[in-house]
């Protein structure tokens, strides 16, 4: 008897986009291409400002370029798929693309939430043990928090798709989603596929529970610190170092959040509402980010509303 179980009989799938608004992608594609615009603009920006500044040569913002490049590769793994559907009908996706994007977006989500705790970290030094900012915080430690998140994300998302490779594909091939997500894509499969329904659940909440946990320590110590502080000044400008990243933590996890109770709860949302809500968690933190750093950050807002004001057509 012949064992076919490792062989993929199905070497295309077809994303459907937005299951139930098929008619209105046209409409939908336009908030989904002003946001990319919006992230490849903005993050560029933000990287291009921190690289001319000497002033900006910092720990603090280099995270924030790592941010910023992450964005943008998350953005373009992420809405150049959703834009060909949504734009030329482009609903057919090669297995083995599906898997490769399918890795990038979950690999990039769990360095950027890497890259958030050492932003925390950044802060929780810079306010609650100052004079040992420079010594801790140097270029190679930087460096090294850099290598080691996304060293965790490149290896914890690497068992995804090689589990999948070994499953069976024989006759489900129609993703009701806008890309290829791991669930999704596994719930396809013609076998058991509690091992891997089991690992992605677990590498999903072994990286939030620490993660989280390791911001909420650093800003719980840095509550501690500031209120030990005796001048009103003091403690507003310690905490507006740290609005920024605040904004940024809750523009990254609160639609994750969302997006994961509605799944794994909301029973009698419709399926619409499920792939709006996913899809919304790459797209809008990498177009907000940039906004909330230009903002928040004095040093950055200034530098980009000097080169914009050189940028003035003289007047005769």
């Amino acid at each position: 008897m012949v064992n076919d179980t490792t062989h993929h009989y199905i070497s295309f799938f077809y994303l459907v986009g937005i299951p139930g608004l098929e008619n209105f992608h046209y409409l939908i594609s336009i908030p989904v291409g002003l946001l990319f615009l919006l992230t490849l603009l903005g993050n560029s920006i933000v990287i291009a400002t921190i690289k001319l500044e000497p002033s900006l040569h910092q720990p603090m913002y280099f995270f924030l370029c790592m941010l910023a490049m992450n964005d943008i590769l998350l953005s373009c793994s992420s809405s150049l798929k959703m834009l060909g559907i949504f734009w030329f009908n482009e609903h057919w996706i090669e297995f083995d693309v599906c898997l490769t994007q399918m890795y990038f977006i979950h690999t990039l989500c769990i360095f950027e939430s890497a890259i958030l705790v050492a932003m925390a970290f950044d802060r929780f030094v810079a306010i609650c043990i100052p004079l040992h900012y420079t010594t801790i915080l140097t270029t190679a430690m930087v460096i090294k928090l850099g290598v080691v998140g996304l060293s965790r994300a490149l290896l914890m998302v690497l068992p995804c798709p090689l589990l999948i490779k070994r499953l069976p594909y024989y006759t489900g091939y129609i993703i009701h989603h806008t890309y290829c997500e791991h669930m999704a894509v596994v719930k396809l499969a013609s076998a058991n596929t509690f091992i891997n329904r089991a690992y992605g659940i677990s590498v999903a909440l072994s990286v939030i529970t620490l993660d989280i946990w390791l911001i909420a320590a650093s800003y719980i110590k840095i509550l501690q610190a500031v209120f030990r502080l005796s001048s009103q000044n003091a403690r507003s400008k310690a905490l507006g170092t740290c609005a920024a990243h605040v904004c940024t933590i809750l523009a990254f996890y609160t639609p994750a959040l969302f997006s994961f109770l509605t799944h794994r709860i909301g029973k009698n949302v419709p399926p619409s509402v499920h792939i709006i809500l996913a899809s919304m968690y790459l797209l809008v933190p990498p177009t907000v980010n940039p906004l909330v750093y230009g903002v928040k950050t004095k040093q950055i807002r200034d530098r980009v509303l000097s080169l914009f004001s050189h940028l003035k057509i003289p007047e005769y």
